[in-house]
């Protein structure tokens, strides 16, 4: 017997997807989109300062990176507690991502350095239930999972006669 509320099927796969058009500078107008299990809309912007050339007139995309990852731990301690029965008095979290950045010619390359998450949780119920819903919260979040592991990214550029892999 399934523990899922009723609109939740056992499984699923889970599916965003989203179009993103330069405008501006350095802006890019965003919409995404879940297309499975449900369709859900949502109209974004990037944007990054002088360094980059833009107006600053929107997060830049590692702030809503970080943002993300952030806020995806924190929807899953907050959905797992009523799961699991932890009280959350208070739900704080502080992330702190790190990144070289190393100088190549005219561009740069980056390589990830460290992702460190604080969970400040204020309940009433014992320590073990508090590091069950973290670990279990942790395993339900879909960017910590993802950065979790080895990915490979795939990129097609549009040319005349269709796709070709970059």
């Amino acid at each position: 017997m399934s523990t899922q509320p009723a609109n939740m099927p056992d499984r699923a796969v889970v599916q965003f997807n989203c179009h993103g058009v330069a405008t501006g500078k350095m802006r890019n107008e965003l919409e995404v989109t879940m297309v499975k299990p449900f369709k859900e809309s949502f109209t974004m912007a990037t944007d990054e300062g002088a360094f980059h050339g833009g107006d600053a007139t929107a997060p830049p995309p590692l702030a809503m990176f970080v943002g993300s990852l952030t806020g995806c731990i924190m929807t899953q301690i907050r959905a797992f507690a009523k799961r699991l029965d932890v009280t959350l008095n208070d739900l704080q979290v502080d992330t702190r991502v790190k990144w070289d950045w190393q100088a190549t010619g005219r561009t740069y390359e980056t390589a990830p350095k460290s992702f460190e998450i604080d969970v400040m949780i204020d309940s009433d119920d014992p320590i073990e239930k508090v590091r069950e819903l973290v670990a279990t919260a942790k395993k339900g979040c879909f960017i910590e999972q993802t950065l979790g592991q080895q990915n490979t990214i795939n990129h097609r550029i549009k040319t005349a006669d269709g796709w070709e892999v970059a």
